[in-house]
């Protein structure tokens, strides 16, 4: 049936998305807004940390420090640098914002980020975990400015292992400030040297370093079964007041080398906390208790994965999936994803055997690279800082236990949220396109509703109306019948079914 219920026809603004998006919050138990005493306690700040009187900071402001995110993003969470050494060796330094040091366990901004535990990005307004002075200036890792930071320090050997790491706190200075998109085109040889990495000298040399310490980390996470997805997840582009259109964020070359380098300082991380023994704040991807079904799957596709959970197995016919048919490889991700279930966060004891992370196949694992967005790193960066002073942990086990249950279920309400702003976005999008027909693919069908992917703008939606039988993969050309802004719905038409769907 029908998910839209007819109702009279109104023109939505993008100001109805912020709304939507602060009762969205609201309904999932996060909160939109800083209390007052919050801010109050960053409108005291006088600027960001200093070290006066402390021992112990190295001063790596020397070295050529950059910084890779997204276009729009202002809350800079690392910087990365490398130095090549002999035999294939790589010196690779990852600085994280310093924010505990602005940021006094159990004070009001605390309070609110142990509340909330993440950021919330949508396209018509961000809920930064901490007040914006904060995430985007002084606990930020801005382009021309000394903060204060803890940096990894790991020696990258030829086969991609760590040989040798190291974590300390220092003062670091971002030489450039640079985007995804245009590194990554610049790294593919489809665009210029960005303007800020050109104005910093060796900078081109470096990215090509890091780039390539990056793919050589990547092809051993793949050798061990590291499982590679492409999710389905377009957000709003705006131009003013208007959705200018919906975009699908593509995976590149500049966001594999920030993710590889993280990874890695995560792993490094971890050790490090286990090797000072306590408990600390793991992040796990359980082996999938739905093996069975995820071999059920594959074996519609005429392959056939072992009876006990391998992801290097798995990786392997994901793989070969997506040469095969790169149409659809989203759809099945989507599916594996869901068998697999969703990421926690645990707590570990030295000496305890790791859970580990199934997806990254990498057996200890944590949070420790986005303080400025997610509260589980910062748990993690007073850990490592108490470890450095050689002062008694933070938080007691039994603390951490209530962190890590409550971490987990705000992450699973901030996706949500986002995930129906995803769809609210769409349908504010398509609203001015009612009558038009798309090609799709079917995407999912049950007893009670069939869905579909429309290619361009890239949009998911309900199939209404008298149906014939369908199978996920049908190709399709579908009518827009009607969208839903509040709600995050959209109603489609079948006007005719294509070719059969892929091998």
């Amino acid at each position: 049936m029908d998910q839209a219920l007819p109702q009279p026809h109104r023109h939505h603004h993008p100001q109805d998305l912020a709304r939507i998006a602060v009762d969205s919050m609201v309904e999932r138990g996060l909160e939109p807004e800083f209390p007052a005493a919050a801010l109050q306690q960053v409108a005291a700040l006088h600027g960001p940390a200093e070290a006066a009187g402390q021992a112990h900071i190295t001063d790596l402001r020397h070295l050529p420090w950059c910084s890779i995110d997204n276009d729009d993003s202002l809350d800079l969470d690392q910087l990365t640098a490398g130095e090549a050494l002999d035999g294939h060796r790589v010196r690779i330094w990852v600085a994280v914002a310093d924010v505990d040091a602005l940021v006094p366990p159990d004070s009001p901004v605390d309070r609110h980020a142990a509340h909330n535990t993440t950021s919330v990005y949508t396209s018509a307004r961000i809920f930064p975990m901490l007040p914006e002075r904060l995430s985007t200036d002084l606990t930020s890792l801005n382009g021309g400015q000394d903060r204060l930071a803890l940096v990894t320090e790991m020696v990258i050997g030829p086969e991609a292992t760590v040989e040798h790491s190291r974590v300390y706190r220092a003062w670091v200075h971002n030489q450039a400030k640079l985007a995804y998109d245009s590194v990554s085109a610049w790294i593919d040889g489809q665009g210029p040297l960005p303007e800020a990495a050109a104005a910093a000298p060796g900078m081109d040399a470096q990215l090509r370093l890091q780039d390539e310490v990056a793919q050589r980390l990547k092809a051993r996470r793949h050798r061990q079964g590291s499982l590679e997805f492409e999710t389905f997840q377009p957000r709003a582009v705006f131009e003013g007041n208007r959705v200018l259109r919906l975009e699908q964020q593509v995976q590149n070359r500049a966001r594999q080398l920030i993710e590889e380098l993280m990874v890695a300082t995560n792993t490094c991380t971890a050790h490090f906390l286990a090797q000072h023994g306590g408990s600390s704040l793991r992040r796990v991807v359980r082996s999938p208790e739905r093996w069975l079904r995820i071999a059920e799957v594959a074996a519609q596709y005429g392959e056939t994965l072992p009876r006990t959970p391998d992801s290097r197995a798995l990786e392997d016919f994901l793989a070969r999936r997506r040469k095969a048919d790169p149409l659809r490889f989203p759809d099945l991700s989507l599916v594996i994803v869901k068998l697999m279930g969703p990421g926690e966060y645990v707590v570990e004891r030295a000496g305890s055997v790791p859970i580990g992370h199934f997806g990254l196949a990498e057996r200890d694992y944590t949070h420790s690279t986005a303080p400025n967005r997610r509260y589980p790193d910062l748990i993690s960066q007073r850990m490592v800082k108490a470890a450095l002073a050689h002062q008694p942990m933070p938080y007691t086990h039994p603390e951490l236990l209530a962190l890590a249950e409550h971490c987990t279920a705000q992450e699973d309400a901030s996706r949500k949220v986002e995930r129906k702003l995803r769809k609210c976005e769409a349908a504010l999008y398509l609203e001015n396109h009612l009558g038009e027909d798309f090609h799709g693919v079917i995407t999912g069908h049950s007893a009670s509703a069939t869905w579909v992917r429309i290619f361009s703008p890239p949009a998911e939606g309900m199939l209404v109306g008298h149906l014939p039988r369908l199978a996920v993969g049908d190709q399709v050309l579908v009518r827009l019948k009607a969208t839903d802004v509040e709600r995050g719905f959209i109603d489609f038409g079948l006007q005719h079914l294509g070719r059969e769907r892929g091998g």
